[in-house]
């Protein structure tokens, strides 16, 4: 438990009515978790606004309000704290009420469009593989050193972020890498946190729908290094056009990465294959099993925060050659029959163009590219044109299917998606609603030495269709109707 005015630590209050001597014994946002003694935090959401439900919390037993409106009844027995900003006030209410954790151990955050999810989870496994203890807070899953969490969020809410931050310290936990998303700093969700590092991978076409324009997009991105104390460093891709925006506030030691342009950590790939790939970075070669010059940057990256947080030359790349591909980023099968199903989680434009170049890349023959791929329903509309024109433009078959429609009509989406597909590819298109049939098809087009790309859903086992999320898993499928077709 915690008293009202010692959680209040750093947050900007207008006014307080009540006691602030009380304490609490959690802090949370959804009123239908609150419990006797419990702070909400009443926020002023894109779909919900908290303020309706702060008689909902009182009476399940919350005694500390936080809120941006003051209600028009005021209880003599509730504490009510006015600020001006609620998210921001959760974010550092949160970090007061978890004895500040991010500050106890090193809290190295990634954000960019792609590759975010691939270099946390990286990185956790190199530092594992080195001794340390360490943690995640990934797309995928939440990692407390051994322990797995699920989550729903790139970037979690600020309570959980604390929550799982405070059990890593409880756990001598040493680095924790984490990804971060547009949405995450633009929520306020990461103020208040002690960043050791912040690293910047790309930025390319995506959340359009929620930040409108691609400045703002960028700009938002920009504010989580402007953001970073003295003390940490800050870690960009010179290669990216943004890259050089990044650094340009920042308060943090700056270090840059590259394959293609002047920089601290310069990788170059020397070989390329499905088995691997042969890199030389800053002079000194090392061979790993990720693929692409996407994973390049990905693997130059991780070696570049390897070796800020104190780990030898020698020793990151020994550990970088042992790590092996993160699940539903270019996850791959080999059928008996020699077909090749990749598995990726491509769902913006660079990324579904980066995954068909590097498959384009390895191909040693004739062999055809059949992509499987759909648009996420109640997003940036703007992407799916794209995402049907590259798809037809380096691909020899596509599939066009639903992704995770969400509330929209999924054949609305595939429609959009055509739109954008060249009258000379139109030859190549097929329109298969259902995934299951579309990935089943695709298997059965595909002869030896054939690549198949099931692109979008990558590590997702669920399919989201009106609300209900229903078990699907790409990897499964695929593997299984390649099964049948051996038989």
């Amino acid at each position: 438990m915690k008293l009202v005015k010692d959680i209040l630590h750093k947050v900007a209050i207008n006014s307080v009515v009540g006691n602030v001597e009380v304490a609490v014994t959690n802090v949370v946002f959804d009123s239908r978790k609150a419990i006797k003694n419990s702070m909400f935090v009443a926020q002023n959401g894109l779909v919900f606004n908290g303020h309706k439900f702060i008689d909902k919390a009182i009476e399940l037993g919350a005694t500390a309000i936080v809120c941006e409106e003051l209600p028009e009844n005021l209880k003599s027995d509730i504490v009510y704290v006015q600020v001006k900003d609620s998210n921001l006030a959760l974010a550092i209410i949160a970090s007061n009420f978890y004895n500040n954790p991010s500050s106890k151990l090193k809290l190295i955050g990634i954000t960019g469009t792609n590759g975010k999810t691939t270099i946390a989870t990286l990185l956790y496994d190199l530092f594992k593989k080195a001794g340390f203890k360490v943690g995640l807070l990934s797309t995928v899953k939440i990692l407390v050193n051994d322990q797995e969490f699920k989550t729903t969020h790139t970037t979690p809410d600020s309570v959980s972020i604390n929550y799982y931050l405070n059990k890593m310290v409880e756990e001598k936990v040493s680095f924790c890498f984490m990804e971060v998303s547009s949405h995450g700093i633009h929520q306020k969700r990461t103020e208040g946190l002690h960043f050791g590092g912040g690293v910047y991978t790309n930025l390319t076409h995506d959340h359009l729908d929620y930040h409108k324009t691609f400045k703002e997009y960028r700009d938002v991105k920009k504010s989580f290094f402007d953001s970073l104390p003295k003390s940490a460093f800050a870690l960009v891709n010179m290669d990216d056009k943004n890259g050089a925006i990044m650094l340009q506030n920042t308060k943090a030691t700056k270090y840059t990465y590259a394959l293609k342009t002047m920089a601290n950590f310069k990788a170059k790939i020397l070989e390329n294959h499905f088995s691997g790939l042969l890199l030389s970075v800053n002079n000194q070669e090392v061979w790993s099993h990720l693929v692409g010059s996407f994973n390049a940057y990905n693997l130059t990256a991780i070696y570049g925060v390897a070796n800020l947080l104190g780990i030898e030359s020698i020793n990151a790349l020994t550990l970088i050659s042992q790590l092996k591909s993160v699940k539903g980023r270019f996850q791959y099968i080999t059928s008996k029959q020699g077909v090749i199903a990749v598995i990726d989680y491509a769902h913006t434009p660079d990324a579904l163009k980066n995954v068909l170049h590097t498959i384009n890349d390895l191909k040693k023959g004739n062999e055809q590219i059949i992509t499987v791929v759909g648009c996420g329903g109640d997003r940036d509309k703007a992407k799916r044109p794209v995402m049907g024109r590259i798809a037809s433009q380096l691909s020899n078959q596509i599939i066009f299917t639903s992704d995770n429609p969400r509330s929209e009509n999924p054949q609305v989406i595939i429609t959009e998606m055509e739109a954008g597909v060249a009258s000379e590819n139109l030859k190549k298109t097929i329109s298969i609603l259902d995934r299951s049939q579309a990935i089943k098809t695709a298997t059965k087009l595909a002869v030896k030495g054939d690549i198949i790309l099931i692109a979008g859903k990558g590590h997702e086992n669920y399919q989201e269709i009106n609300g209900v999320r229903n078990h699907f898993d790409d990897y499964e499928q695929v593997t299984n109707y390649l099964k049948a077709i051996e038989i």
